[in-house]
């Protein structure tokens, strides 16, 4: 059973920042902060006065804005991929590929997940079977190639698509819909795409959120895990580009 407790944050235009909690020990962490008061208030709201890990999965401002301002407020330890040592504000523990992070009753893998950056890490609790994967993939989509090559992502997502199937996935970003148009622009024909756009449409009129979703369903439905090699993802990945 899942012994962690997931809170999904919004913050800014469309960020996901998330709240994790063990629910044995009380060790808490926030994954990437966006910003610090959005997250200051949900802790306060729900009672809540400390902090022990800010997880930032890559350096980009909207996911590491937080991190000065919640450590001074809480003395949180930021933990940040090794190879972005000189990018991730006040990092303090640096993680590598496979690297363990214990968390209480259990434990986060860390999954290199390069591409969108050249820093970027994947966050997994295989007992609670979940993954926190950043900006590398979204929910019908992925993160755009801003530092790493198509090559480099194709591989990361690799990694990805080999946990369970029920395994799941938290991305940074509401970027679902808008994915969706995309996909069902590529292949119009796909009914498992239609009929996730349906039900995407049907969340967002209610304000909530398209995220969690399983590693089963988005095999389904997105292009970028549906690419059988680096080229043909790096042709959809051009065309959402200049979509």
């Amino acid at each position: 059973g899942m012994m962690i407790k997931v809170g999904i944050i919004a913050l800014l235009e469309d960020n996901y920042s998330f709240y994790l909690e063990d629910s044995k020990s009380g060790i808490n962490a926030v994954i990437d902060p966006a910003e610090a008061d959005g997250i200051y208030e949900y802790l306060q709201k729900s009672g809540i006065n400390k902090l022990n890990y800010i997880i930032n999965t890559h350096h980009h401002w909207d996911h590491v804005g937080g991190n000065k301002k919640l450590k001074r407020i809480y003395g949180a330890k930021v933990i940040g991929a090794k190879a972005d040592k000189n990018r991730i504000p006040e990092i303090d523990i640096q993680v590598k590929e496979n690297d363990k992070i214990d968390f209480g009753s259990e434990h986060a893998v860390i999954i290199e997940t390069h591409g969108h950056t050249l820093g970027h890490v994947s966050v997994y609790f295989p007992h609670s079977n979940i993954i926190f994967v950043g900006d590398s993939l979204f929910s019908m989509g992925c993160g755009r190639l801003f530092e790493g090559t198509a090559q480099e992502m194709f591989d990361s997502l690799q990694k990805i698509k080999k946990l369970p199937d029920d395994c799941l996935i938290y991305c940074a970003h509401e970027y679902t819909l808008e994915n969706g148009e995309f996909a069902r622009n590529i292949l119009p024909h796909n009914d498992d795409i239609t009929k996730y756009i349906d039900k995407v449409s049907d969340l967002r009129n209610k304000n909530i959120p398209t995220i969690p979703v399983s590693l089963e369903q988005e095999k389904k439905v997105n292009i970028f895990l549906m690419a059988k090699n680096a080229k043909e993802f790096a042709e959809y990945r051009k065309k959402r580009d200049n979509w």
